[in-house]
Formats: C-alpha cells, structure tokens, sequence
C-alpha cells in the first residue's frame, strides 16, 4: 500500500485493523514504519497539498487532513503554506469555471456558494470579487 501512495498513521490503522484481531500488533508495526521512514506525516501533508492546493482552498484541504487523523501542528503549517497563495488559486478556480462578473446579485451569491463549497473563507471570496470589479 504503502509503494502507491502516502498513507497517515490512521489511514493505514483502519486499513489493518481487519487483518488482525490483535490491534497491539498494528500499533507496533505502524512504530517500527515511522522509525524506518516508511511512514511520514510530513510527507502526507506534502502529497495532499501537491494534488489539492490547485483546485481547493485552506479549509477544505485542512479538514481533509483532520479526517486522515493528522497533527494539529501539522495542520497548521500547512495551512501557512496555503494561505500564501489562496488568493491567486481562488482566482484560478473562479476564472476556470466562471470567466465573467456576475451580471446580478444571484449569480454573485452563486459564484460565493462554488468558491465556499471549494473551502475558501469568505474573506478571500470578498477580496477576490472585490478586486475583479475594479
């Protein structure tokens, strides 16, 4: 599993726990991964913020880092990470699928709702529309 892909700690947890009926044993083995470098929580975040950062913003790939059981710290930094550039991705993202001011008030809360379901904060959705208009 491991050869394909970055798993977290957990993920590979809940992928072992029907293998055996000891769950001791995986704790171990899950130990003996990190101390030979098979298993990194930095390179989790590194592959999730590789495939994500263009497409999704700081809230969305920070709770799906929550979900595969990652550190706060970790979490956090990567955030940090993120917000550097979430305003030029939320732009990608916004000219990859709208490409036009919105003509009305429904459209623009529509455009809002897309970028917020993509996990960008409402700040960076105003200040994004904000300086589209001028």
């Amino acid at each position: 599993m491991l050869a394909r892909r970055e798993y977290s700690r957990l993920e590979l947890e809940r992928k072992l726990v029907s293998f055996t009926e000891n769950t001791g044993e995986i704790a171990e083995l899950l130990d003996d991964f990190e101390r030979r470098g098979w298993l990194s929580e930095r390179r989790v975040v590194e592959q999730v913020l590789a495939s994500r950062r263009r497409r999704f913003g700081a809230q969305r790939i920070a709770h799906e880092l929550r979900e595969k059981g990652l550190s706060d710290a970790a979490i956090a930094g990567a955030q940090l990470q993120l917000q550097e550039s979430e305003l030029e991705t939320a732009r990608a993202v916004w000219m990859k699928k709208f490409g036009v001011m919105p003509a009305n008030a429904r459209d623009k809360v529509r455009q809002m709702r897309f970028l917020q379901g993509r996990g960008f904060s409402l700040d960076i959705i105003r200040r994004l529309l904000r300086d589209l208009e001028d």
